[in-house]
């Protein structure tokens, strides 16, 4: 059988876009994906995910959803929590690649819930099963994980080059003391738009 793995990158930065990855591989190929090291993206080294992210993309029908700053902050001042919002991308995905079954690392704390209303949106034609931790457990989501993360790392890469003069952005993550210093450059009126600007760390600068 066809399977899907689908997982994301980037959805709790203050900097820069969620990307969503999908990609079909066949359950005969696990053991060729085994022997390749496809795990979870967070396992493995830069060097190494951009090796297989490019190896996977010319190996299997795959595709992303990058879902902006500026969307995700346009889509939580309409009440669409970040759940849902990734949730859109996940169906925008499985609709656009058509598989058999899709395997999804779970953004609801239950996993249940989340699989049915997935389940419930793609039509019951496509077998959806939601996980924790299926990035560890499928190497499906694995693989997912690897071209999510690899293609954010890039555009990330690209947004520290612009402002390498002032010391680069760092991670993106709110606690990292780079990003807190980078931040700490603008205004609230002023922010670039790969600011997450509904983030409680930013929100907090426009009472400054």
């Amino acid at each position: 059988m066809d399977i899907m793995g689908v997982d994301e990158a980037g959805r709790g930065p203050v900097l820069g876009p969620m990307v969503i990855g999908g990609i079909i591989i066949p359950e005969s190929k696990n053991k060729i994906l085994e022997r390749m090291g496809v795990k979870d993206s967070k396992k493995i080294t830069p060097k190494r995910r951009l090796i297989l992210a490019r190896k996977l993309t010319k190996m299997f029908e795959h595709d992303m959803v990058i879902i902006s700053a500026q969307e995700i902050d346009k889509l939580r001042a309409e009440g669409v929590n970040l759940n849902d919002i990734e949730k859109r991308g996940m169906v925008q995905l499985i609709k656009k690649l058509q598989p058999e079954k899709v395997i999804i690392d779970a953004v609801d704390v239950k996993p249940t819930r989340f699989q049915n209303e997935v389940q419930k949106i793609v039509g019951d034609n496509i077998k959806v099963i939601a996980e924790h931790k299926a990035d560890d457990n499928h190497i499906q989501v694995a693989a997912a994980s690897i071209i999510a993360k690899f293609n954010r790392d890039l555009i990330v890469e690209k947004i520290n080059k612009e402002y390498i003069n002032m010391g680069g952005i760092g991670s993106g993550y709110p606690s990292d003391p780079k990003t807190k210093a980078f931040l700490s450059n603008f205004q609230y009126e002023e922010l670039p738009d790969f600011v997450r600007r509904s983030w409680a760390t930013v929100d907090k600068m426009k009472n400054k």
